[in-house]
């Protein structure tokens, strides 16, 4: 029998490069379920055998997470219950069609091997898909294949050294998930139930979201914008020096830089007014180099590309990903700087050579070898970003970040700019001057990295002890100037060094709090908040919880860090995080004011606000006997009297009206023990003087579903399904059901009242 083996990369596009490059072309295409992710089979000896490859794919994760439907109604559950809430892992109805593809394809497989991305999302996404597949095929053999780049050198390697996945990076995406759903819905739902009500013709109709890496990117912007903001100009004053000689002009900087009297600098200045003459006290020339640029990671990418190029981080990780599963660069998510001394980097570079703009670069770099410098990084997973081969076929920004690619590596590879500096001091009346020039000897990676400027400065020759005349002796005054306001690559450059997010999500962040108005992009390219966005910063500042600063997201990531490598275990770092926020927000709901106060100097003054409670999940009664999903609770109607009523509306309408004699109404400790399916509580009323038979009292514990006093004697109805539309038939077109039809309907009427009757 052949042996089949299923394969599932990432994304169609990589399933489609990598079955070419297995197959050498030779491949045959069919469909799945889904239209966008195809199938591709070919014939490979792998695994010690002739086997038949099947290769498709995922888009991303197949699996999403999410609270159970009791909780997705904002209107049923406090925000803070979200914090224990019950939650779920499932297939999202866009990708169902994928998961039939995998369900029907593993049937007939022996062996299953995972090609998704090296990075944690890879990792876990890898996880999701083998746990599709062995619900259908438990004893499926999983292999794990680990690549950077696809090439054929690169997936030989990897179809050789096939693994097993890396639960414990899994485990790291699984605690990330968790705590931003339960961090993220729980002071999101706050915000916006809270401020929309606060100011409603400002807000009424936005979601005012809350993440725990968007609120540290945004503390960056606002944090800068008020150093900006309160910055206060001083005046200084400062002495120049001027000397025009062998037609050069030669500028001469004070060595004391400014001063901020002025009386000071204008007795200085006089001073060398009244003695004019300049000593040339020495002259030294050393040799300087303009070091080449490290190997190319992820952050540095998009922080270059944002400030060369002026293409923003997401769409340099788009393109960026597109040209690595078109096989043109390696995998672009990557921490790692240092090449590995195995790596074969004269192959690279020979393939370059035969370009018209950098080929002869490469062809000489090819003849004196390839020297990478070295960096101080590495994710132990993916090598620094660099090209797997040679393509003109590129347009728009895809040959630009392609370039940048390219050059960036044959720079790095090359040698540092060399340079011969000469510095001259001199004395006027006491006060000392400097001038630098600079003679560049030896251009090097310059001549292929345009990114980077070099300019060389002539002075004319000086010798020690000589005096000269200054052309020109000026006192100057200037101002101190604030801090620039932030832009992309600097905010990349803040996340990377407080530890928010990863280099696989900064582009995300940044992205999320501009479409949610938090902070808005000027015309030069620098961010500045938002009124929304500085009035949460400050209300939550106000509070004493700086929720704006990255220290407890930067904890979150280093404990990431430390389940990767076996430190941690994910149960201890969830707990331990979740209860960190619970307890910021269980204070922030109760200075909730001090958000209002801050958002009325951009807003005026807020409306006042009731303190609603949403109904608490401790008045869960039972589990739903119709939808067996959600919780039946206890609600109060609009007349002022009592029902039982699923969590799950409006997709589940199931509900059970009590009598106008109940006064009061709660969940008892005991359980009914015949009801189904358990923990079925009792409850206990407490009716209205007068309204029931003396016998039984004004206060009773009961089953309000079972309990035969309860049903006959006080006419409790069972559990039943309210019509959406009252005045509705079953029938359609206005035709009266056949008596056939009727029948079915009494029947199914019967079965529904029964299975109220018993619970369920």
């Amino acid at each position: 029998m052949v042996c089949k083996v299923l394969n599932v990369a990432e994304k169609n596009d990589a399933a489609r490069e990598l079955a070419k490059v297995m197959s050498r072309g030779r491949f045959q295409r069919r469909e799945g379920f889904s239209k966008f992710n195809k199938i591709y089979e070919f014939d490979l000896h792998i695994l010690g055998r002739d086997c038949r490859m099947v290769m498709t794919s995922v888009s991303g994760h197949l699996l999403s997470l999410d609270f159970i439907l009791a909780y997705k109604n904002w209107k049923n559950c406090a925000p803070g219950t979200l914090f224990t809430a019950e939650i779920r892992k499932f297939c999202p109805e866009q990708f169902q069609p994928i998961q039939r593809t995998l369900e029907r394809e593993v049937r007939g497989c022996q062996h299953l091997i995972l090609w998704t991305d090296g990075d944690r999302e890879g990792e876990n996404i890898a996880e999701e898909i083998r746990h599709v597949c062995t619900q259908v095929k438990p004893r499926i053999q999983v292999h794990r294949a680990r690549f950077s780049e696809i090439t054929a050198q690169s997936i030989s390697r990897a179809c050789s050294g096939l693994g097993m996945l890396d639960e414990r990076v899994s485990d790291a995406v699984k605690v990330r998930q968790e705590v931003d759903l339960r961090i993220g819905c729980a002071f999101t739902r706050f915000q916006t139930m809270r401020l929309t009500r606060a100011f409603p013709s400002v807000l009424s109709d936005q979601l005012i979201s809350y993440g725990p890496c968007q609120f540290p990117t945004l503390g960056f912007v606002v944090e800068r914008y008020k150093q900006v903001q309160a910055f206060i100009p001083e005046t200084f004053f400062k002495i120049k020096v001027t000397h025009e000689a062998d037609n050069e002009k030669v500028d001469f900087n004070w060595k004391r830089l400014r001063v901020f009297n002025h009386t000071v600098c204008l007795i200085l200045y006089q001073m060398c007014l009244r003695n004019p003459t300049a000593r040339v006290l020495g002259t030294a020339s050393r040799p300087k180099s303009k070091w080449r640029p490290l190997p190319l990671d992820t952050v540095e990418l998009e922080k270059q590309a944002s400030r060369k190029m002026r293409i923003n981080a997401k769409e340099t990780m788009r393109v960026a990903e597109k040209l690595y599963t078109q096989g043109y660069i390696s995998y672009p998510r990557t921490e790692t700087n240092i090449f590995p001394d195995s790596f074969d980097l004269s192959a690279i570079v020979r393939d370059q050579t035969g370009d018209p703009n950098w080929g002869g670069f490469a062809t000489q770099l090819l003849a004196r070898g390839p020297t990478p410098r070295r960096g101080n990084k590495t994710d132990n997973a993916h090598p620094p970003i660099h090209p797997t081969k040679y393509t003109s076929g590129l347009q728009g920004n895809e040959k630009r970040i392609y370039e940048y690619v390219v050059r960036h590596f044959l720079a790095c590879c090359s040698q540092d700019a060399q340079g011969q500096e000469t510095t001259v001091e001199i004395e006027v009346a006491g006060e000392k001057f400097s001038a630098q020039g600079l003679m560049i000897t030896a251009r090097n990676y310059l001549d292929v990295f345009p990114y980077d400027r070099w300019s060389a400065k002539t002075i004319p020759v000086y010798h020690q002890n000589s005096t000269f005349q200054p052309t020109s002796i000026e006192m100057v005054d200037g101002e101190t100037t604030p801090p620039s306001l932030l832009h992309e690559a600097d905010l990349i450059a803040l996340m990377e060094k407080h530890g928010i997010g990863t280099d696989a999500t900064h582009a995300e962040h940044i992205e999320t709090i501009k479409s949610r108005n938090y902070v808005g992009v000027q015309g030069d390219g620098s961010f500045v908040p938002g009124e929304l966005g500085m009035g949460l910063v400050e209300g939550y500042d106000s509070m004493g919880y700086e929720l704006s600063k990255p220290m407890l997201r930067a904890e979150l990531e280093a404990d990431l860090k430390r389940i990767c490598e076996g430190h941690k275990h994910k149960g201890e770092v969830l707990e331990v995080t979740i209860q960190k926020y619970k307890e910021v927000f269980l204070n922030a709901t109760q200075q909730a004011h001090k958000l209002e106060e801050a958002l009325s100097k951009y807003f005026g003054s807020p409306q006042p606000v009731a303190e609603e409670e949403p109904p608490l999940l401790s008045t869960v009664v039972r589990k739903c006997p119709m939808c067996q999903q959600c919780d039946l609770v206890i609600k109060k109607k609009r007349d002022g009297g009592f029902m039982l009523s699923c969590l799950g509306y409006p997709d589940c309408r199931a509900v059970q009206f009590f009598p106008q004699c109940v006064a009061e109404v709660e969940p008892h400790t005991s359980t009914c023990s015949s009801c189904q399916p358990q923990p079925v509580h009792m409850l206990q009323f407490r009716f209205k003087p007068g309204s029931v038979p003396p016998y039984l009292g004004l206060e009773y514990v009961g089953c309000s579903t079972c309990d035969d006093t309860l049903q006959h004697d006080l006419l409790f109805g069972g559990i039943r399904v309210t019509n959406p539309n009252p005045g509705a038939t079953a029938s359609t077109g206005g035709s009266r059901p056949t008596s056939s039809q009727q029948q079915r309907q009494s029947a199914a009427n019967r079965g529904r009242n029964t299975a109220a009757a018993v619970g369920g």
